[in-house]
Parts: C-alpha cells; structure tokens; sequence
C-alpha cells in the first residue's frame, strides 16, 4: 500500500523558511520520481518542484526557482522541500506526490501559511 505522509508546514513570517518532509512507504522509493505540489485556496492545484530517482536532477516552478530546494533520502524513503524566503502568495497546502503505472498517488497535505 503507497503511503505519503507530508509534516513540517506551518505558520511562518514573510522572509522565513519552513522544511516540508514526506515520508513514504509501499513502493521501492528508489526507483521513482517524486514531486511536490500546491493548491492555494480558490486555485487549481500547481506543480512546485520534481526530483528524479537519484537525486540528481530537480526541476521548480519559475515562482520558486532559487528559493526552494528538493532533495531526498533514498535510504530514508523520505523527500524534502526546503523553503526559503518564503512571500504570502507561497500560502497552500503542500502536497506530496508520485507517479506509478499511470496512477498519480497524493499525501495527505500539510498546510503553509506565509502571514506577519
């Protein structure tokens, strides 16, 4: 059974930072891609940052591009997403997601919120 489990949002002051952690289970996470989503409120779910089985290669939304960073653990099973200097319009829920035969697998979410 393909589990997701995102933790590490919260409530953080523009100019911030926040680490988002998924931990996984039920598949070799090794051998796939993961990446991470958003969906603010009153808007379509977004792609915010891809990473390929390795790790050596990630991919980010222009809004994110040099302010967050992907890496993972293979022999954590885990995905992170650093985020730094973090504006208002970063408020979502994050999502933590992969891709396996043709079927999409999400987390649960764990919500970010960018306020002063």
């Amino acid at each position: 059974q393909v589990r997701l489990v995102e933790s590490g949002g919260g409530l953080v002051q523009p100019g911030g930072s926040l680490r988002l952690s998924c931990a996984t289970s039920g598949f070799t996470f090794s051998g796939h891609a993961l990446s991470w989503y958003r969906q603010a409120p009153g808007k379509e779910r977004e792609s915010v940052a891809a990473i390929t089985t390795a790790g050596d290669s990630t991919n980010y939304a222009d809004s994110v591009k040099g302010r967050f960073t992907l890496s993972r653990d293979n022999a954590k099973s885990t995905v992170y997403l650093q985020m730094n200097s973090l504006k208002p319009e970063d408020t979502a829920v994050y999502y933590c997601s992969m891709l396996w035969v043709l079927k999409r697998y999400w987390g649960q979410g764990t919500q970010v919120t960018v306020s002063s």
